[in-house]
């Protein structure tokens, strides 16, 4: 008889979407994958395409979703990260924290299955609090451009506590703060593929504001064993999950310029909108629930994804628009 535990990894072919995958795999679940490619790219799971325990479905999360036979678990990862990705579709990036969320909380109790959510630090806007705790609120602007994402998270965060407290539904809440590695999109808007391809096209480095707004930057080796840990906890409410070394975002230019070995000049822009001045996890709790800390250093960690852009094709690395979303925005 076979006693295989089955896992549904939404937004397999993303970036964490495809490291999980990876990583319950390598663990001997059957992982079930499913994408649209809304965001996600074919090639982050093309490796595991023939393997046993790996089968994929391409759906959209926001319609009806069917699985036949058991299900033990569920990752929601489906959804845009990326600002430049949700500020071009913002109703899709609603609808998949919301609709998406539901279908999948609709499913996870009709199996009778554990789900864990993969919400974000953005829940905590543009933070009064440094750094944030599980317990702080935020300060986020609903209406603002970012707030399509923010709200998005805070919302299916309430849904995930409805089912649990109503249902008494199995669940999950992990709060990623920034995490980088191989398989992010370059030019997708965030600072780590946004510097590195700069760098490597041999082009200024643009540095929004001052650069003296903070980030800090977790591995996603790191982050993957977080949420692992996570999802076999006995805990429902939100864990941090994220590296609490915080660095300054002028600093971190300076740093990829180095581990470039070039002489590139970094050139200051506006400040975005709502764009949050302070990120930085306090995760004490993820210490004490789960004996978590994150182990690769920055140095080490950037040297391996810096590596993974290095060997991009001169095609990938030049392309400007990795995506293209004329057909998911109807008006």
């Amino acid at each position: 008889m076979d006693t295989k535990r089955t896992v549904l990894i939404t937004g397999a072919a993303g970036f964490l979407g495809s490291h999980l995958c990876d990583r319950f795999v390598k663990e001997g679940f059957a992982v079930i994958g499913m994408d649209n490619f809304i965001t996600g790219d074919k090639k982050n799971i093309s490796h595991l395409a023939n393997h046993t325990n790996f089968s994929f479905i391409e759906h959209d999360v926001t319609e009806y979703i069917k699985i036949d036979g058991e299900l033990d678990y569920i990752l929601h990862f489906a959804s845009p990260a990326s600002p430049i990705d949700y500020l071009k579709i913002p109703i899709q990036t609603l609808k998949v924290g919301s609709l998406g969320t539901h279908n999948l909380l609709g499913l996870a109790k009709a199996k009778n299955a554990r789900i864990l959510i993969a919400s974000t630090s953005e829940v905590y806007g543009d933070p009064l609090v440094h750094p944030q705790p599980e317990d702080y609120y935020g300060n986020v602007n609903a209406i603002g451009p970012r707030g399509v994402y923010d709200e998005a998270k805070r919302f299916q965060e309430s849904l995930t506590m409805a089912y649990h407290r109503f249902h008494g539904l199995e669940v999950r809440i992990v709060r990623i703060f920034n995490t980088y590695g191989p398989r992010m999109r370059l030019n997708d808007g965030r600072v780590i593929p946004a510097f590195m391809g700069q760098v490597l096209r041999g082009e200024d480095l643009t540095v929004f504001g001052d650069g003296l707004q903070t980030r800090s930057f977790c591995y996603v080796d790191d982050q993957i064993d977080g949420i692992y840990k996570l999802l076999f906890s006995d805990y429902s409410f939100p864990v941090n999950i994220g590296n609490p070394t915080e660095t300054t975002i002028l600093e971190f230019s300076k740093e990829i310029i180095k581990l470039a070995n070039s002489n590139q000049k970094i050139v200051f822009r506006p400040l975005p909108v709502d764009d949050p001045l302070q990120r930085k996890p306090d995760i004490a709790l993820a210490k004490k629930l789960l004996n978590w800390t994150p182990k690769v250093s920055q140095k080490e960690g950037m040297k391996i994804t810096f590596n993974y852009f290095k060997n991009l094709s001169i095609e990938e690395l030049h392309r400007k628009n990795h995506k293209d979303f004329s057909s998911y925005n109807k008006r």
